[in-house]
């Protein structure tokens, strides 16, 4: 499975980022720390869409979950190679198969594993992660491993529907939150049902909530003057956040 146009449209937002480019374990991360006390020994780690850290909107993201309370990551598992963001400009022509093809998991989850074992080393022994589009990937690949505790995702790509499914309810114990959309054709209308199929009776916790009139990319690229985009990329922010609350 590889990249829809959808996956390299949108619209940069507005904000100055408050985190902090570190190094941790070799790797450039972007980390939001909160401002109010938190538990030190949690991070939630944030698996961009293909923008990574050089995207204003991500690391406005995670400045946003930093304000909730939770200190959260972004690591570059695009290894400083990311889509760059003017690929969104108006008659801007990228190639991203060919970049696809360059960041699969053996290129970018090594990265990922580096940070991960340099946090533990930090103290960190709980992790909660969210995927936003590739990252969703990711999400599912920890989860198996049962290397997070729970687990987010917005418009998720590169996961089978139902294999990717089926299999998380039968290896992962990390409660499962899945926000989709009306037009999407790395996570179409047509197989969510099959997806909530797959999850049916999943202890921990699933939950899918469906934002109408979304595009792939809303929760993080959206155009925030169309008041759906805005409701559902709001809306998904919170019920992340909750679910973060309820289980991390």
């Amino acid at each position: 499975m590889s990249f829809c146009k959808d996956c390299i449209k949108g619209v940069t937002h507005e904000g100055t980022p408050a985190g902090k480019i570190e190094q941790i374990g070799g790797v450039e991360c972007y980390v939001a720390t909160p401002e109010i006390d938190y538990p030190k020994d949690k991070a939630l780690l944030l698996l961009t869409d293909g923008f990574g850290i050089a995207l204003n909107n991500n690391k406005l993201l995670a400045d946003d979950y930093a304000a909730n309370g939770f200190k959260t990551v972004i690591p570059d598992y695009l290894n400083g190679d990311p889509v760059p963001p003017d690929a969104m400009d108006p008659g801007k022509t990228f190639d991203a198969a060919t970049w696809f093809e360059s960041h699969g998991p053996a290129q970018t989850r090594s990265p990922l594993d580096k940070v991960i074992t340099a946090l533990k080393a930090e103290g960190i022994t709980s992790f909660a992660a969210v995927g936003y589009c590739f990252g969703a990937r990711y999400v599912f690949d920890l989860a198996f491993e049962n290397a997070i505790t729970v687990a987010a995702t917005a418009h998720p790509s590169q996961l089978e529907v139902p294999n990717d499914f089926q299999k998380y309810k039968a290896t992962a114990k990390a409660p499962l939150l899945v926000n989709s959309c009306t037009y999407d054709t790395q996570f179409p209308l047509e197989v969510h049902a099959k997806a909530d199929e797959a999850m049916e009776g999943f202890a921990p916790g699933y939950q899918r909530p469906y934002w109408e009139g979304c595009t792939h990319g809303f929760a993080v690229r959206g155009d925030l003057s169309d008041p759906k985009v805005k409701a559902g990329k709001e809306g998904a922010f919170k019920e992340t956040v909750e679910w973060f609350i309820k289980y991390m």
